[in-house]
């Protein structure tokens, strides 16, 4: 969206004031995903010089492409992180401190073994919810 804003808009003011009510659209409106690719579409339209088409194209193909990934009101909804931190952070602290120190190599079943446990014991009360399971069933 940043690239379609810096296109779309000459005034600095304008441009904030547009990509903070996209962000909010995208956030909570159902639709919003949508009505922002039709929105770049007229950006696109007025657009004469072909750099500045091209990359209002590029952000119109990226939603396109990835609409149906954009349900962020849903997400927020069900409490999901949309933001890809959480993801980053847990990539760091859950598998590339444990399975990348040095002279370590992993067959696949070692890895994804040690990367479910991992993975537990840094999720909130599953880790519990395993022993439970394990005493009350067995392996």
């Amino acid at each position: 969206m940043t690239k379609v804003a810096d296109v779309a808009f000459r005034s600095k003011n304008k441009r904030a004031k547009w990509l903070a009510e996209s962000r909010h659209r995208l956030k909570h409106d159902p639709r919003g995903a949508a009505e922002l690719m039709r929105e770049f579409g007229v950006f696109r339209d007025k657009c004469l010089s072909g750099q500045k088409r091209e990359k209002i194209e590029s952000s119109i193909t990226y939603f396109a492409n990835n609409i149906d990934k954009m349900k962020y009101h849903e997400y927020r909804a069900m409490n999901f992180p949309i933001g890809s931190g959480v993801t980053e952070s847990a990539c760091k602290v859950i598998v590339k401190q444990r399975m990348c120190n040095s002279g370590m190599k992993w067959k696949k079943q070692g890895a994804e073994s040690v990367l479910c446990l991992r993975a537990l014991n840094y999720s909130s009360g599953r880790w519990g919810q395993m022993w439970d399971k394990i005493n009350r069933y067995g392996i």
